[in-house]
């Protein structure tokens, strides 16, 4: 799977990373949270930005969108690794989720490990 980088997507920030793969149209979710999820007990970004954290899910489940795993992004992410919704956004909300509801209906989720 290649890396996908910001110079190939100048417009996507966290919020428009690409999750479908282009060639198969399957959605990329992870199988587990990764080990920094934002959706994890205890995890300290809930604790020091629970305002920026809020307005994200609740944006995104708002306009039927999704978070993308942070460790997936661009930016952010191992080489070969693809940007994916987020485990603990998909079990929280993911009936809120437009790109969750058309895989799961046209069989065309594909679960992914988080990057180690």
């Amino acid at each position: 799977m290649p890396n996908i980088t910001k110079d190939e997507f100048p417009d996507a920030g966290p919020e428009h990373a690409p999750v479908a793969d282009a060639s198969t149209g399957e959605i990329r979710v992870l199988s587990e949270r990764c080990a920094s999820c934002i959706f994890r007990p205890g995890n300290p970004f809930r604790a020091t930005m629970p305002a920026r954290i809020s307005s994200m899910v609740s944006d995104a489940a708002a306009a039927e969108g999704h978070v993308t795993c942070h460790a997936t992004l661009p930016d952010s992410a191992p080489a070969g690794v693809a940007p994916a919704i987020c485990k603990g956004f998909a079990d929280a909300h993911g009936d809120r989720s437009l790109a969750l509801r058309l895989g799961a209906a046209l069989g065309k989720l594909r679960e992914v490990p988080p990057p180690a």
